[in-house]
């Protein structure tokens, strides 16, 4: 049985690979944290410049940057992140690390929250994308990094304070966050990615999209619409 996110904190940091990828779900849960007056920033590993068929990474990174910007401010983020790895070639290993607690550092977190590192979406869906389960996973090691002072001494003083990861998309959570009065801003998120979403082709509806996701959930969580996380203690 899902428990609902504890929310007795006040600073989170949203961890993912590429522009886009908190918008399908986790957006909508931000945008309820900060309704509540806490403080979310984003981290990105990458800027997305390989995201879009027939498109220059030269033009397709900083068309990608200022939609994360204007996506991450519909849900009142203000600060976003860019560690500027390649996009495509995220590698698990000490620079994503160094880089990843180097970050938490500075913004101190009280709640980390990143993206699925399964191998596959759900047990029989397409292979999840490399970035995606190189950086789920050195989120996780880089929590343990951050509070290391003995561990990338050189990337600033250790992180304290640090209470729980949790990782969303996965396809066993323990915890959920009830979206239901910030879903439509969630869906308003999603919809600042229009270039990419474009870049796909085919119809996505990012209105039908997430309220079929998260009314999935919902079922399971007792409310209309929620996001599933899998938590991680690291108190």
């Amino acid at each position: 049985m899902m428990l609902p996110i504890p929310e007795d904190w006040n600073r989170a940091v949203a961890v993912a690979a590429h522009p886009d990828d908190l918008e399908y779900g986790v957006a909508a849960a931000v945008a309820r944290w900060a309704r509540q007056g806490k403080e979310i920033s984003y981290v990105l590993a990458t800027r997305g410049e390989a995201g879009i068929a027939g498109k220059h990474p030269n033009e397709v990174g900083p068309l990608r940057v200022e939609e994360q910007q204007r996506s991450a401010a519909v849900v009142g983020v203000s600060e976003v992140n860019f560690l500027d790895h390649q996009d495509g070639a995220v590698e698990y290993g000490l620079p994503l690390r160094r880089d990843l607690a180097a970050a938490f550092r500075r913004l101190q977190p009280e709640v980390i929250i990143t993206m699925s590192f399964d191998l596959t979406w759900g047990e029989k869906g397409p292979v999840n994308h490399a970035d995606h389960r190189a950086l789920g996973l050195a989120v996780l090691d880089a929590c343990r990094d951050a509070a290391n002072e003995w561990v990338f001494p050189e990337a600033g003083p250790p992180l304290s304070g640090l209470r729980d990861a949790y990782v969303a998309a996965t396809g066993d959570p323990t915890h959920f966050a009830d979206v239901t009065a910030t879903i439509d801003a969630g869906i308003a998120s999603l919809r600042e990615h229009q270039a990419y979403i474009d870049g796909l082709g085919g119809d996505f509806d990012a209105d039908d999209f997430l309220r079929k996701m998260t009314g999935y959930v919902g079922l399971g969580a007792g409310c209309e619409y929620a996001v599933g996380f899998r938590r991680y203690p690291m108190g």
